[in-house]
């Protein structure tokens, strides 16, 4: 027996020094590049061009602005006998789909939050600091960043290898998955993909939102990190790309131009803005090469995931991946986005309670899309004092869009980021935000899938596996705990929409998210097909209009809105 634990430790150790080798061969060139970046002999050389980006140039012309603010400030201070006082962190409304600004207690609580459906913790995240956003250069071409995705396999191979090396010396058995995802290779995956945003964060937002039992924990760690936090481009790189979409003038388009984003994520970033005429704007600005690497990107990332053996059997991660695909490329077409918003606008125009921006058109390309400002505030950032009343009619009004988006508009924004929400208490109005993932679902599709959940709310279970087979969710070749289990989940779904019109359904006390998250391990491993391809938009966002209405501990009359709006019978 001991000499069959000796063979295995020595073929670990065989393992670990092969990977230490791939490693060194990464790192000898990172040190290359680096030399050939920073040497005296060939710097002069290189900057000369423009695409070459001086990281001290940088640090030097910060420190130079930063001196001479400081300089300014006290002149002024002087010549008016007072002293000025340094100003608090500005406070901004982020008109954007992605939390860009979290603090770090916000990223470890979200773990808890999971496990325990989070009610309790409904009002924390409105008083914590926000993240100090980073500047760093984007990877723009596909060589480029097919050398970042290759130097993090490679640094984490190598960071699993020394570990592994090391635990087999002391005659520990070396565990793969923990091997890959230590503390350390977590902060190294975290800083690439928030250095390269695009597809990398696109995987993490729509990963995130599986529930913490589908992913293994480590993995759930990295994709709400991931979620949660990107980079923004430097200011030469955004020069170049707003001269390339507005004209050399484009300053002039703007009497102010905030040149530091109020909130960055995997697409672009967001910048406040006003207008000659005086009205106040959005600018969100596309990270170049994003669009043209899409296919790049993803293929990285599913071989990544892939190889890694992280992912459970049953998730369909080719599926999750092409999913994705499809919605990168809709987000990166701000034209697409724009024209989504002003059809909103005009499904919305005689809602009392909902209100989109105002697309500008003229300064609105591929690339850019400029938007009135909205000056509400995220519905999960609201102070103590706003009342359970007003948490109500936040849940029902965004209860009552998503059932009327899908049965009535057959067109839904898909993106479940609570962020997309802003409640103005001045107005009383609820602001809507982020219209890039929004798409149309075919009319039979949608047909089915009412008939589907109206049986459901029915405790029909023949008729519920019956559409459950006609929508593609079983072949009919499943085990009987598989089609049980299916069912079962529908049930649970449709039972806040069950009961008497009159009634209201307390999200405080809702059990529905733990028990299908019951069903979840027995459903990966007998599941002989990947759900519908509708099916990963709108669940991702039914589910976050559960959570959200749980987080407000809400009570909504379901069942009324159902029949008002979704149920469908023969």
């Amino acid at each position: 027996m001991s000499s069959r634990k000796a063979l295995y430790h020595a073929f670990c150790v065989a393992s670990s020094f092969k990977e230490l080798a791939k490693g060194s061969l990464s790192i000898s060139k990172e040190s290359l590049r680096s030399w050939f970046e920073t040497s005296s002999l060939t710097r002069p050389a290189l900057s000369n061009y423009q695409w070459f980006y001086d990281k001290e140039w940088e640090k030097a012309r910060k420190l130079s602005e930063r001196v001479r603010s400081d300089y300014e400030k006290s002149e002024h201070a002087t010549k008016h006998g007072t002293r000025t006082k340094a100003s608090g962190p500005k406070k901004t409304v982020r008109h954007y789909s992605t939390r860009a600004k979290q603090s770090s207690h916000q990223l470890q609580s979200r773990q808890s939050e999971k496990t325990d459906a989070a009610v309790q913790n409904t009002q924390e995240t409105s008083e914590d600091t926000p993240r100090k956003l980073q500047s760093s250069s984007i990877p723009s071409s596909r060589i480029s960043r097919l050398f970042h995705y290759g130097s993090l396999a490679a640094g984490v191979g190598f960071s699993a290898a020394t570990d592994g090396l090391s635990q087999a010396v002391r005659g520990q058995s070396p565990n793969f998955k923990s091997l890959l995802l230590s503390d350390a290779n977590i902060e190294r995956i975290v800083k690439k993909f928030s250095k390269m945003r695009g597809a990398a964060l696109k995987i993490g937002q729509m990963m995130s939102f599986q529930d913490e039992s589908v992913l293994p924990k480590e993995l759930y760690i990295v994709l709400s990190r991931v979620q949660n936090g990107a980079n923004y481009m430097p200011q030469r790189q955004l020069d170049r790309l707003m001269t390339r979409e507005l004209g050399k003038g484009w300053k002039d388009k703007f009497a102010h131009f905030d040149l530091v984003p109020m909130a960055a994520a995997s697409i672009g970033q967001v910048h406040d803005a006003v207008l000659p005429s005086g009205e106040e704007v959005v600018v969100k600005v596309q990270y170049p090469g994003v669009k043209d690497s899409i296919d790049s990107d993803l293929n990285n990332v599913l071989m990544f995931l892939t190889a890694s053996r992280l992912l459970p059997r049953g998730l369909f991660l080719d599926k999750t991946v092409a999913n994705a695909r499809t919605e990168l490329r809709w987000e990166c077409d701000y034209k697409r986005e724009a024209a989504a918003l002003q059809k909103f606008e005009q499904l919305l125009k005689n809602e009392p309670d909902l209100v989109t921006p105002r697309v500008y058109e003229d300064l609105t390309t591929d690339s850019i899309i400029t938007m009135s400002k909205m000056h509400g505030k995220e519905i999960m950032k609201l102070p103590l004092t706003v009342s359970q009343e007003t948490r109500n009619f936040i849940s029902e009004t965004i209860m009552r869009l998503c059932l009327r988006e899908i049965a009535e508009f057959q067109f839904m924004q898909t993106d479940p980021n609570w962020a997309n929400f802003l409640y103005n208490g001045s107005t009383q109005k609820l602001e809507l935000l982020d219209f890039g993932a929004s798409r149309n679902f075919p009319e039979e599709f949608i047909y089915k899938y009412r008939r589907m959940l109206t049986a459901g709310t029915q405790r029909d279970r023949e008729k519920v596996a019956h559409f459950s087979k006609e929508l593609g969710y079983l072949t009919g070749l499943e085990s009987k705990a598989m089609v049980d289990a299916h069912v079962d989940s529908v049930m649970v779904l449709a039972e806040p929409f069950c009961g008497d019109t009159e009634s209201y359904f307390d999200f405080s006390e809702q059990t529905v998210t733990d028990r299908i998250r019951g069903n979840i391990g027995l459903m990966l491993k007998e599941r002989l097909c990947p759900p519908p391809e509708e099916t990963y938009s709108l669940h991702r966002k039914f589910s976050g209009v559960f959570l959200l209405c749980a987080r407000m501990r809400a009570q909504v009359p379901m069942a009324k809105l159902f029949q008002e709006h979704f149920a469908l019978y023969e």
